[in-house]
């Protein structure tokens, strides 16, 4: 009994050790990884080695496809551009295997392992963000061939228990049918553990005390290969279309991959063994022990992966189109049920990457929020009561709206955890909670125009064409300043061209607002017949100023 918990206390550590290593990897690397992701994609075989590279130095494939669905989900990578990241993901997450195979088993790597937690100790006292972060992947580089460490010795030698190894083999007795039995396996594993590195660990351990032949454990690393996809699949359940579609394609991708190396198992099973062979090591279909079956499994994993990938990289837009069938896009967004468009997949696996996702989130709250300019021009320009109550609720109800989305951002950004970030997204996170404020007061500016004209309306008083027309001069300002303002939230470095373009708008709507009130006011001292509708009138031309306040002070907020 002891040993079993030895096992799944290694097995816990091994899988804490992998994502603290992966953690303090995103954490160092920060936005250059998200720009690397978004700029290395621009067709299929640049974004399979963006893929086959990320996932070599965060060693989890399954990051990886969260991130890529994510990035996805949060409208900073195409489907297609996606499929060739998780095609190099799979290729990728093989390294795993070669390094437990190389230093796992034939070096005692646990002796090196203890003095390196020293050192990340001591990177962890760094007052830097960026040593800390680096202790985390030491830290979490020793727990991982620690855990490795603790489950071979925790599993007991089957040899001198023959009932049980005898037990164990009889499952390999029943041909094809032990290949799918152990592929099930594998596939079970993974979606228990959510991780194919620790099922190929336990796999590699398998074969290497010899409880399976070799190629039980070319089945079941097939399995795993299915298994792995169910992480991405639950990632983006919640999320968009397309994030659902990378989800599918990760799985049709594996899918595709393990049929035919089913159908093909033997001659795959021959090349895996000629390609060892020529590494002058033992083929494992002809020397039985465990360093053969070791390097055999391994070997396949890698095979399987670059085999696949180079027959359907030239298939990529097949791919997109059967997931597009697949899954189709959901119903439309109403008025009534606009809601958050890119933050709906979980993000805390990869808290660091996050802020892509959250950005996009307030470049779309941005252009919902402009709406709100079309809804005053046509409440301004409303010829009947009936007409004037429609959009006045409308404007109501985007002020609500404006509210949910402040907070469901700021809810998202809360979420993420101060030790998990570093400092440069930390101050992002902080100027995206002053610009969401200052886009929910635009949507309080639209509704306040709607309480003035109500009350315009209910005193029986009206604008004149030359009002209304001034009033659409200042407009198409706010409009234009909107536009600016949203391009240099879409912007992924601010420029000061960009601060100079919004300026001359706010400067442009604050020399409006002072001439038409200075006119306004001229003309109710010559001639105060019509003070009250004066009033109304300058009211609304003060509010459509202040909404340019609130738009200059997000640009600015992006200079800080």
């Amino acid at each position: 009994m002891m040993s079993v918990f030895t096992i799944l206390g290694a097995l816990g550590m091994f899988l804490y050790g992998m994502n603290l290593m992966s953690g303090g990897l995103q954490k160092a690397a920060g936005s250059k990884m998200r720009g690397f992701l978004t700029a290395m994609t621009s067709n299929p075989f640049k974004g399979v080695m963006t893929g086959v590279g990320i996932t070599s130095v965060i060693q989890s494939s399954s990051a990886t496809t969260v991130m890529t669905v994510g990035f996805v989900n949060a409208g900073l990578l195409t489907l297609s551009q996606a499929v060739g990241v998780i095609m190099g993901a799979n290729i990728g997450t093989t390294i795993t295997a070669w390094m437990v195979s190389l230093l796992g088993f034939k070096a005692d790597i646990a002796t090196f392992a203890v003095p390196l937690m020293a050192l990340g100790f001591l990177f962890s006292l760094s007052k830097r963000d960026k040593r800390r972060h680096i202790s985390e992947l030491i830290i979490g580089f020793s727990l991982l061939f620690l855990g490795l460490s603790l489950m071979k010795g925790a599993v007991p030698d089957l040899r001198e228990t023959p009932e049980v190894l005898a037990f164990i083999q009889n499952w390999t007795s029943y041909g094809f049918g032990s290949v799918l039995i152990f592929l099930l396996l594998g596939t079970i594993l993974t979606l228990v553990l959510q991780s194919s590195s620790a099922t190929m660990a336990l796999t590699l351990i398998m074969v290497n005390m010899g409880w399976i032949p070799f190629e039980m454990g070319a089945a079941m690393v097939l399995g795993e290969n299915i298994g792995t996809t169910i992480t991405a699949n639950i990632a983006a359940a919640v999320a968009n279309a397309n994030a659902r579609r990378a989800a599918m394609a990760h799985t049709l991708f594996n899918v595709f991959g393990v049929i035919w190396a089913l159908a093909l198992f033997t001659p795959f099973l021959k090349l895996v063994g000629l390609t060892i062979t020529w590494f002058g090591l033992p083929n494992p279909l002809e020397v039985n022990d465990g360093t053969s079956a070791l390097y055999g499994v391994s070997m396949l994993h890698t095979l399987f992966n670059v085999i696949n990938t180079c027959i359907l990289i030239w298939f990529v837009p097949v791919i997109v189109k059967l997931s597009e069938k697949l899954i189709r896009e959901r119903k439309r967004e109403t008025e009534e049920t606009i809601k958050l468009k890119f933050i709906d997949a979980g993000h805390l696996s990869t808290a660091e990457l996050a802020v892509g996702q959250a950005r996009n989130e307030v470049v779309h709250f941005a252009e919902i929020s402009r709406r709100g300019v079309d809804f005053i021009r046509t409440a301004i320009n409303a010829t009947n009561d009936k007409e004037f109550e429609e959009i006045h609720e409308r404007l109501v109800k985007y002020e609500e709206i404006s509210d949910r989305i402040e907070y469901e951002i700021a809810q998202f950004l809360n979420a993420l955890p101060e030790d998990s970030i570093s400092e440069e997204t930390r101050t992002e996170t902080k100027r995206m909670y002053k610009i969401i404020g200052e886009l929910e007061s635009l949507g309080d500016s639209g509704e306040s125009i709607s309480r003035i004209l109500s009350r315009r309306n209910s005193h029986g008083k009206t604008f004149t064409d030359e009002q209304k027309a001034k009033i659409e001069t200042m407009l198409k300002a706010v409009d234009k300043a909107y536009g600016i303002m949203i391009d240099n939230l879409k912007a992924e470095k601010f420029e000061p061209l960009g601060l100079r373009l919004a300026t001359d708008c706010e400067i442009e709507i604050n020399d409006l607002r002072n001439n038409i009130r200075e006119e306004e006011i001229h003309k109710i001292e010559t001639d105060g017949s019509n003070y009250q509708s004066s009033v109304y009138y300058l009211d609304t031309i003060s509010e459509i100023e202040r909404m340019g306040d609130f738009i200059i002070n997000i640009s600015q907020a992006l200079d800080e």
